[in-house]
């Protein structure tokens, strides 16, 4: 049987690494370009005022990172605390700072060529990080743009500083 254009065995250089994790029972990837650091879900200070789907802030390395949980913000109900959730730590190139995800089953990586993803053929809306999907031996795979995780609105409620300097 052949393999699925994008995805390869162990070893073999097809295609970018990218970090593989659930939205409910759906597969999506996000680049470790993007990826700061990987770590297991920790207490979280609550932002009242912010949307659900701003889980809270933590302080990482003496700074106040804001974090996203990404179930929550694409299927509306939080993240599980599984054994394999985790707060993924990405650079958010908008604000050129820090933003951290909750996602679960967040424990596989995988190269996939970028001449496998394709587009969706349905229109993201307001959800502008849904990139485009490539097949995989376990069904659709769809990409992340972490650049488009934030409404402007909520961009300047994290990151107020980087709001001003634009």
């Amino acid at each position: 049987m052949d393999k699925p254009s994008g995805f390869s065995a162990a070893g073999h250089d097809a295609g970018e690494l990218y970090l593989l994790f659930n939205l409910d029972q759906d597969r999506y990837a996000l680049n470790v370009r993007q990826v700061v650091e990987v770590l297991p879900l920790r207490r979280l200070k609550r932002l009242p005022q912010a949307p659900s789907w701003v889980a809270g802030v933590f302080d990482y390395r003496g700074q106040m990172v804001p974090v996203l949980d990404l179930q929550a913000r694409a299927v509306g109900r939080s993240a599980a605390a599984l054994a394999s959730t985790r707060l993924v730590l990405v650079h958010y190139p908008p604000a050129d700072k820090v933003l951290g995800l909750i996602l679960e089953k967040a424990t596989e990586t995988r190269r996939l060529a970028a001449k496998a993803f394709c587009e969706s053929g349905v229109a993201a809306g307001d959800a502008g990080y849904l990139g485009d999907v490539q097949h995989s031996p376990q069904g659709l795979v769809q990409r992340i743009e972490v650049s488009g995780l934030l409404p402007a609105d909520v961009c300047a409620l994290l990151f107020p500083a980087a709001e001003a300097l634009q």
